[in-house]
Formats: structure tokens, C-alpha cells, sequence
């Protein structure tokens, strides 16, 4: 399961009415209670009674009534013990028939049912070599039972009916579903738990002009005469019953392939001539995995499709992941995205290794997934762009993890105490987890890295595990003792935060490197670290291991070093608080190898752009090889310096112009649209022509400032072709004419936007209905966004909009009171729609 969603909601709060920044992390919870009885229940690994060896689903779909009739054949035995009883999970389904199969023959069993399980008395005893087949014949209705889901899965039922009537002409017609994490019992009976493996068979019977996906490989296709067809997939390997998937509806299959396995894209027909352009790099990926694992991808195909109104980032249903709406995207727009949709693609791909092959046994274990997941985006960025692009989104993942502890609080990695499943899947689970693998890879070696993970996909293949499982696989390579670094980190929670100071001592020719750890909880660590001392124009590197609350290390040199770079390979997990003087930042920047070095380096002279020495470093950062430093110079330049802009300004308007990375030129523009100076009208009116949007955009916002008139025009001409953030720019155009013929363009691309990009879109459309007096076209815009946030059904999405939506009720109101008696009553009616859907959404 991607964490994308995560990230994508991130936004929605960060934006106050005021225009001020406020963060609010995306799956931001409430501190966990002491006092609440849930977290005192020891949360263990479900018992396996029975087995699931084989299911095997019969389905067609009932569009009006969003209803799905089902018959399912499960083939089981007794996991050891004899028993005359199975239980499944079967949430909200109306169940007609339960039976043995028994020479063909269904013989009816007796059995009862309280909605969310079926309780079955067998025909008999059976013992651990008897298998038997149990047959059901059911109806699954999602959208009538009450599910609740998580911050990464904002939905449960498991079965979806997009837009079945047709009636929203901007949207396909679809049906998907998504099992993680028990949802898939909501489609069809099993036993709903992650350490089930089963093989599998779906036939689908759909309307012709449909395509479908499932897990596997199509075997057969049959046309009925009543204009439908059926489709069988057939998965021969097993894998968990939350993986199972169905898709069906109106999609483009672009073909790749992989060692002679089947790569098809699965994407919307507008989206077809990009779909290579998205997911052309899957089959690079796959071997790129394959070979640094030395375990090949196990499975008979991989497909990955793309969704409308998904309830998450992405899924890793084995063989057919599934894809919200937001990885579709012209090649303008990936012009953008910095490999943001990659991150996601090897992600979701990485889990049919940590996931999909080797599954965490309980949800308790979920790191076993996600971790690896998600530190397989860092494996990839690293092989693809280079290890400044993997460390910069590392960084990233850390700070995230950081910031949601501030949030919610920390707990372990791997926890068996917990309020829900559901809470499982958060930044301790997915960030902080990847970070984690890094240390261990530093600690251990690259060599006994992949050597380790290969043999626990060996050793654990179509099997469930555990974290102790990893541990065991680690001490068997490398022969050495891990527990230490298991229980630190994987059985025990927070991060150290650490002090660091130096004493020189120039007779002695040493310096000693004072570590304190200042964490509030007083939990000591255990740190193996680099120190690198530069000195005399050489790099000595000395290795170390902090054990105690303070520690000292103490070096020799021939000259004063120029620079003592502690944790050298910056893969600490740490705050750290380096009590260094401005030369060794300089120094650094211009000789230590890492992102992370030039970063910090450059943040200590962004404060300090006076200073001649750190103003070099925060221009030559201006050039540096890595598109994430330039952009982070860029923004933090003090213009208001004199000697800061004449150095700068140069080097700004060439990047503007020319820089190789779309979001470099974007802020290019931008910093030198703060100027407001005349003088770059002309490149602002050149660079709206720029094929990526968040070039154009920012462009034409900054030509805005300077000729209102003249970027009114231009967005009029670029208005049917924008997306992303040229589109944004275009409705902040339009937003300060505050002309209701513009309106149009408003409601036009927020009825075609989707995901995240509504909710940004419905930021702007308020800005602008709230200049607008016309009662029909605010209510028809204020109903849109009704509409939209009801559709997210999403708590942070509702109350954000809440909060947009009051201030503009207010400003109706005070309008109203000093109106003309001709105007007075149409802002009234506004006013009173705008209230009466307030307190629609918060009810």
C-alpha cells in the first residue's frame, strides 16, 4: 500500500484563509490514550484453525443496485487440529446457500451469520491431511454496510461502483476494489487475514465493451449471448486473500513485457499515448529488483491499472497493482513531477518481493511490508538518478516521520499493542521503517545487505513472517549478534538527538568529538557512526560506535582540520546539534561527497548571506549538479542584500531560461517575479511558453504583478490546454479580475479534476465566487464543492472545506448588509445556501 494519498492530503490544512503557512501532517492522529482499553489488548497473530489452499469466485455485477452476486468454492483443511467447524469473514453479504461439495454434489450445511462472519458446522470431523471444498452462493451490497478506514486507506468496503449510472459525464464508469486491510471480505467469504495463502480463480461476467483485470493470467474468455462475456484469471501461485483484485470498465491496455512475462498499463484512453511515458520504466525495475535481491520476480505477470476516485495511493494486489487517478499524466505534467510517480510505481512494485511474496503475518508485523516498500523508492532513485535524488527523498521520509511524532506521538516499529490495524499504517510503519533498513545496510555492509534479504525471501517464500524472522536471516550472513539493533529499533521507539562539540588541542595535535545524547526519554542508543577528519588536504575516516549517554572520541592530526564531519554517511536517524563554526559549513560544502553535507552546508550560509564567504557558496549552490539544491538556493535567497541580488540575478534569469529541470525554472521565475521589476516582462511573457506547466505557470502569475492585462490575455489563449500548475496560474489570473464570465473555466476543470488537484482547484473557485454576486452561478459553484467533499468522505478534506467555506458566508453577509435593495436579496440567498451547506457537511 503506497502512502501517497498520505502525502497528497498533506496540503489539504497548510493553507489558512489568511494566505499564512501552517503544517498539519497528512496522517496527523491524536496521541494515543493511556486510558484507552483498546491499547491494552495484546494484539497476536490470528490462529489459524483452518486453511485456505484454494478460492475459486463466480461473479457478475449489478450496477443499479451496486450489488455483486457471488458464488465462491473455497477448498480448505485443518491448519493441525481436527475440526467439524469453519469460521469466514463475510461482511454485510446476504447469504443463500451454504454447502459441502461432496461428489459433485452440494450438500447443504448448517450455519449462522451475524453479518461479518459466517459460522459453518461441518459435515464432519476433518483432520490436517483431509481437505474439502465449501461452497456459497451470496450477495455483497458494499455500499450498504458501514465501513470505517484509516489515514492511508480512507475507505472499507471493499467492492466500488464508480459513477454506475453514468450520470457524471466527466468520469468512466469502473468497478475496483481494495482489500488491505480485511476488506476483501466484504466481495467474497475467506478467512481475511494476512497469513492465509491461497491460490486462486475469478471468472468475471461483464458487458462486452468492458475489459477487466485480475491477479494472474487471463485462461479463458467466453461470450454469452445475452451480450456479456466472461473472463477467467487464474493465479496458480499462493498469496494472501487481501491481495485478491478485481477492475473492470473502459480502459486502454498499453503492452510491455519482461523476460517473456506480460507488462500491460491499464490507464484511461486519453491517457494512452503517455502510459510509457508513466510506467515505461516498470521493466527496467523489475530487473533492477530481481538482480540486487538475486531472487526473480516470482510472478506470471505484472499489470498495473489506473483508477478513478480511489481510496488510497496505490495497492499491491500481487500482479495487478492498482494506481489512483493521480499517477495519469500528460508528458508536459511529468515534466513536474520529479520522479514523484516512479517513487510510487517501485514501490508498489518492491511489495510483490516484501508483501505479496513473504507477507507480514499480522498486522502487528506490517513493517515487513512497508518499509521495504518503502525504502525501495530510495533503491531505485539511487540506481536511476544517482544518490543525491535517493538522499534528498530520504531526507524528506525522515523529516516526515519527525513531524508526525510532534503529531501523534512515537511507538515501535513493530508493535502488538495498538487502537486499530488501521493505525499500523503511519510514519513509523513507512518512513521511519525505510530509514531504518538504511542504518542497517550502513551497519552491515551493501554485500551482507542484499545477502540478507535474499535469504529471507528464500527461506520465507508463499509464506507469512515476522520481524524476528529478518533478525535471523541477518545474524546467519554477517554471524553477528543483531539483537541490539533490533530491539532499538524495531522493539523500541523514538530517535536520539544528539549534541556535538570539539575540543582542539594543538600541542597534543587531537581533537576530541564530545557526543551527548539530550533525548528527553532517556533511552540510550546504541550508534555505530563515521567521523571523517579533513585535514592537510586528506580524508582520514575513523569508525566508532556510541554505546554511552556521553561519549568522547579522541583523533590525532598533523594539521588543524578543516572539517570534523560526524555520522560522515549521513544515515542517522537523528537530531543533531553540531557546534561548528561557519568555515567548516564552507569548507564542507566545497569537499564533503553526500546531498546531505552540500545541504547543511548551504542552510548554514543561507543564514548568513552577508558574509562574503558563505554569499559564494549560496551562489555557487545556485549551480550546483543537483536540481534540489539549486531550487532550495533559489528559494532561500535574501534579494534584499544588494551584494546578494547583483550576484544573483544574473545567474537567475539564465536559470529561468534555461535550467535542465522544470521546477528549477519554476522558481527562477517566481524569486524574480518578487521583484515586480519591468525589466522581465518580456522573459515572464517568453517563459509562459515553456512545455512544462509549473514553468509556465509561475510565469505567468509573475507577469501578473507587472500587467495585469497582458496575462489575462494569455491565460485566455492557454486555458484549454493547462493542467497542473498552469492551470492554477490561470485561475489566479482570473481570480483577481473577479469577471463572472471567467467562471466557466472554474467550473469546467474542477468537474474534470480528481484527487488532490480538486481540492486545489475548490481553494480557487471559492477565492473567486466570493467576488462574484450572481446567486445562480455561486450556488451552482458552492453545490460543486459540496458534492466534491462529500465524495472524498474524508474528515480532514470536510473540515478544511468547512473552514473555507464559513469566512465566505460571513463575506456575503456583510456585503448584504450595505447592498442595494436590488442585490441585497440575492446575496442573502447566497448567504443562506452557503450556511445550509455548512452544516450539510458537518453533520
Amino acid at each position: 500500500m503506497s502512502k501517497s494519498l498520505k502525502q497528497a492530503l498533506k496540503g489539504l490544512l497548510v493553507v489558512c484563509l489568511t494566505g499564512s503557512m501552517c503544517y498539519s501532517p497528512a496522517y496527523a492522529q491524536q496521541r494515543d490514550n493511556a486510558n484507552d482499553p483498546l491499547l491494552k489488548i495484546y494484539r497476536a497473530t490470528a490462529t489459524r484453525v483452518n486453511d485456505l489452499s484454494h478460492t475459486k469466485l463466480d461473479v457478475r455485477f449489478d450496477y443499479a443496485k451496486r450489488y455483486l452476486y457471488g458464488k465462491a468454492w473455497l477448498t480448505l483443511k485443518p491448519h493441525f487440529y481436527a475440526t467439524d467447524s469453519l469460521t469466514l469473514d463475510a461482511k454485510g453479504m446476504d447469504i443463500k446457500t451454504v454447502a459441502i461439495v461432496k461428489g459433485g454434489k452440494n450438500v447443504a450445511l448448517k450455519y449462522t451469520y451475524d453479518s461479518t462472519q459466517l459460522h459453518i458446522q461441518l459435515d464432519k470431523v476433518y483432520s490436517r491431511t483431509e481437505s474439502y471444498i465449501v461452497y456459497i452462493d451470496y450477495v455483497a451490497r458494499p455500499d450498504e454496510i458501514s465501513a470505517t478506514g484509516s489515514a492511508a486507506i480512507t475507505d472499507a468496503k471493499g467492492l466500488y461502483f464508480i459513477n454506475p449510472d453514468g450520470t457524471d459525464k466527466n468520469k468512466p464508469i469502473q468497478i475496483w476494489t481494495q482489500g488491505e486491510t480485511e476488506s476483501n471480505s466484504v466481495w467474497f467469504p475467506t478467512i481475511d487475514k494476512t497469513a492465509q495463502k491461497c491460490t486462486e480463480e475469478i471468472s468475471m461476467t461483464v458487458d462486452k465493451k468492458y475489459v477487466t483485470l485480475s491477479n494472474g493470467k487471463m485462461v479463458s474468455q467466453k461470450n454469452n449471448p445475452d451480450g456479456t462475456r466472461t473472463d477467467t484469471w487464474k493465479m496458480d501461485l499462493p498469496h494472501s486473500p487481501y491481495l485478491f483484485m478485481m477492475a473492470v470498465g473502459d480502459f486502454a491496455i498499453v503492452k510491455d513485457q519482461w523476460r517473456g512475462k506480460e507488462v500491460n498499463y491499464y490507464v484511461e484512453k486519453a491517457y494512452e499515448p503517455y502510459a510509457k511515458a508513466i510506467f515505461g520504466n516498470t521493466p527496467e525495475m523489475l530487473s533492477f529488483y530481481s538482480d540486487i535481491l538475486g531472487y526473480e520476480y516470482a510472478w506470471p505477470k505484472y499489470s498495473q491499472i489506473v483508477v478513478r476516485d480511489y481510496v488510497s495511493g496505490a495497492m499491491e494486489n500481487t500482479t495487478a497493482t492498482l494506481h489512483g487517478d493521480f499517477v495519469q499524466k500528460t508528458d508536459r505534467e511529468l515534466l513536474d513531477n520529479n520522479n514523484y510517480n516512479e517513487s510510487v510505481i517501485a514501490h508498489e512494485l518492491f511489495h510483490h518481493w516484501f508483501g505479496d511474496l513473504v507477507t507480514a503475518e499480522s498486522w502487528s508485523n506490517l513493517t515487513l511490508n512497508e518499509s521495504f516498500a518503502d525504502y525501495s523508492e530510495y533503491l531505485w532513485l539511487e540506481h536511476k538518478y544517482g544518490k543525491d535524488e535517493a538522499d534528498a527523498h530520504a531526507e524528506e521520509a525522515g523529516e516526515n516521520y519527525k513531524q508526525f511524532t510532534q503529531y501523534a506521538g512515537d511507538r515501535d516499529l513493530v508493535r502488538f499493542h495498538y487502537h486499530d490495524k488501521e493505525d499500523m499504517f503511519d510514519a513509523v510503519s513507512y518512513q521511519k521503517g525505510g530509514r531504518i533498513l538504511h542504518m542497517l545496510r550502513n551497519v552491515v555492509g551493501d554485500s551482507a545487505f542484499f545477502k540478507s534479504l535474499n535469504l529471507y525471501l528464500k527461506t520465507n517464500a508463499f509464506k507469512p513472517a515476522e520481524a524476528h524472522q529478518l533478525r535471523l536471516a541477518f545474524e546467519e550472513v554477517t554471524g553477528e549478534d543483531l539483537n541490539w539493533f533490533f530491539n532499538q529499533w524495531y522493539f523500541g521507539d523514538g530517535f536520539p538527538k544528539l549534541d556535538v562539540s570539539y575540543n582542539y588541542n594543538d600541542g597534543a595535535k587531537t581533537v576530541t568529538v564530545n557526543i551527548n545524547q539530550t533525548q528527553e526519554s532517556g533511552k540510550i542508543f546504541q550508534l555505530p557512526i563515521a567521523i571523517d577528519v579533513y585535514a592537510g588536504g586528506k580524508k582520514v575516516r575513523h569508525l566508532v560506535t556510541i554505546t554511552d549517554k556521553t561519549a568522547s572520541f579522541t583523533f590525532p592530526y598533523t594539521a588543524k582540520p578543516d572539517l570534523v564531519n560526524v555520522d560522515a554517511d549521513k544515515v542517522l536517524l537523528a537530531d543533531i546539534n553540531d557546534q561548528r563554526d561557519l568555515s567548516t559549513y564552507i569548507f564542507q560544502f566545497n569537499n564533503a561527497p553526500n546531498y546531505l553535507d552540500r545541504r547543511e552546508a548551504l542552510e548554514a550560509c543561507l543564514k548568513d548571506q552577508a558574509n562574503p564567504a558563505a554569499r559564494k557558496v549560496v551562489i555557487a549552490a545556485l549551480k550546483d549538479k543537483f536540481y534540489g539544491l539549486r531550487n532550495l538556493a533559489i528559494r532561500g535567497l535574501n534579494l534584499g542584500d544588494d551584494a546578494v541580488k547583483s550576484a544573483a540575478l544574473p545567474v537567475l534569469q539564465q536559470l529561468a531560461k534555461d535550467d535542465k529541470n522544470a521546477t528549477v525554472r519554476a522558481a527562477a521565475l517566481k524569486q524574480l517575479g518578487s521583484r515586480k521589476d519591468a525589466q522581465y516582462t518580456s522573459l515572464f511573457e517568453a517563459a509562459t511558453k515553456d512545455q512544462s506547466y509549473a514553468a509556465a505557470g509561475a510565469a505567468l502569475n509573475s507577469l501578473s504583478a507587472l500587467d495585469a492585462e497582458k496575462a489575462y490575455t494569455l491565460a485566455k489563449q492557454m486555458e484549454t490546454s493547462a493542467k497542473g500548475a498552469l492551470r492554477n496560474a490561470i485561475a489566479s489570473v482570473y481570480a483577481k479580475k473577479g469577471n463572472e464570465d471567467d467562471i466557466a473555466f472554474f467550473a469546467k476543470t474542477f468537474d474534470e479534476a480528481s484527487g488532490q488537484e480538486k481540492v486545489e482547484d475548490a481553494i480557487q473557485y471559492v477565492a473567486i465566487l466570493a467576488n462574484v454576486d450572481n446567486a445562480d452561478i455561486v450556488i451552482k459553484g458552492i453545490g460543486q464543492i459540496k458534492d466534491m467533499t462529500k465524495t472524498f468522505n474524508n474528515k480532514m478534506v470536510t473540515n478544511y472545506m468547512v473552514n473555507m467555506l464559513q469566512p465566505l458566508a460571513k463575506r456575503k453577509l456583510d456585503k448584504a448588509t450595505i447592498a442595494p435593495a436590488d442585490k441585497k436579496t440575492d446575496l442573502m440567498k447566497q448567504y443562506d445556501y452557503i450556511k445550509k451547506v455548512i452544516a450539510e457537511l458537518k453533520d
